[in-house]
C-alpha cells in the first residue's frame, strides 16, 4: 500500500530526512515518535504530496508518487495538525469546499460515509468557526477521506482534544483499519500509539523500528 524508498529532504545545509524507509500495508498503523523539531512534520507532508522530497520513492498501491500528483490525491488522505477549514463558512460549505468527488457522493458519504461516522451530519448548519476542537478534528478528517484513500495520514490527531474527541477518534482509526486502510501518524501521547502495529523514531533524519508498548520514559530515552 506505502512503500517508501530512500526519501531525503533539506533546508539549505541543513539535512532533514536522510534515506528515510517505511512500509504500511492494510489494516496497519505505523506511528513515528521524535523530539520537536526532528523533522515528523515534514515527513508525513511529503507522504502526502504536500511538499516535495528531494529525491527518494513512493509508492501508493503499486504506482510512483513523486512526481505525480495525482497519485497522491487518489492514494493518501492527509490530515494536518493545523485546521485546514474555512472558519466563517458552514460545516456543509466546507465540505463541498474540499470534497474531491461529486455532490452525490458526497451526500452518500453523509448518510454512509467517513462522514456519517464522524458525526458530520448533525452539525451540518453550524459555522466551522464555532465547532469545539474536536468536532474541528472530525471535519478535517471527513474532508481528507473524501477520496476514500486507502492511506490516512495524520499529524497528532489527539492535540488539544478532550477525552470524548480523543476516544471517538480512535474508534474511527480502529475500523478504518479493520476495513484495509492503513494508518500512518506522530504523536506526543503513547494512548494513541497504543493502536500502532509498528512503531518508529525519527532521529538524525532516519526512521529506527523500536518495540511497541514501551513506557513514557523508556520512548523519550530513544531520542537521544
Amino acid at each position: 500500500m506505502l512503500a517508501v524508498s530512500g526519501v531525503c529532504k533539506s533546508y539549505g545545509k541543513h539535512h532533514i530526512l536522510n534515506g528515510i524507509e517505511l512500509k504500511a500495508g492494510p489494516g496497519e498503523c505505523v506511528g513515528i515518535a521524535g523530539s520537536n523539531g526532528c523533522g515528523k512534520t515534514t515527513l508525513l507532508s511529503i507522504l502526502a504530496g504536500a511538499q516535495k522530497a528531494d529525491r527518494g520513492s513512493i509508492l501508493l498501491n503499486g504506482e510512483e508518487a513523486v512526481g505525480h500528483p495525482a497519485v497522491f490525491a487518489k492514494g493518501a488522505a492527509y490530515v494536518p495538525q493545523e485546521n485546514p477549514l474555512m472558519e466563517e463558512l458552514s460545516v456543509r460549505d466546507n465540505l463541498l469546499l474540499w470534497y474531491r468527488g461529486s455532490r452525490r457522493d458526497m451526500e452518500e458519504d453523509l448518510r454512509n460515509g467517513p462522514a456519517a461516522m464522524l458525526g458530520i451530519p448533525e452539525m451540518l448548519k453550524k459555522r466551522a468557526g464555532t465547532l469545539s476542537g474536536g468536532m474541528k478534528k472530525r471535519l478535517s478528517i471527513a474532508c481528507a477521506l473524501s477520496n476514500h484513500a486507502s492511506l490516512l495520514i495524520m499529524d497528532e490527531p489527539g492535540a488539544a482534544l478532550d477525552l470524548e474527541c480523543k476516544e471517538a477518534i480512535r474508534a474511527y482509526l480502529k475500523g478504518y483499519m479493520a476495513g484495509g486502510g492503513a494508518v500512518v501518524l506522530t504523536s506526543h501521547e503513547l494512548e494513541e500509539f497504543s493502536l500502532c502495529t509498528r512503531m518508529y523514531v525519527l532521529k538524525e533524519g532516519r526512521l529506527k523500528e523500536i518495540d511497541n508498548g514501551l513506557t513514557a520514559s523508556e520512548l523519550i530515552g530513544q531520542f537521544r
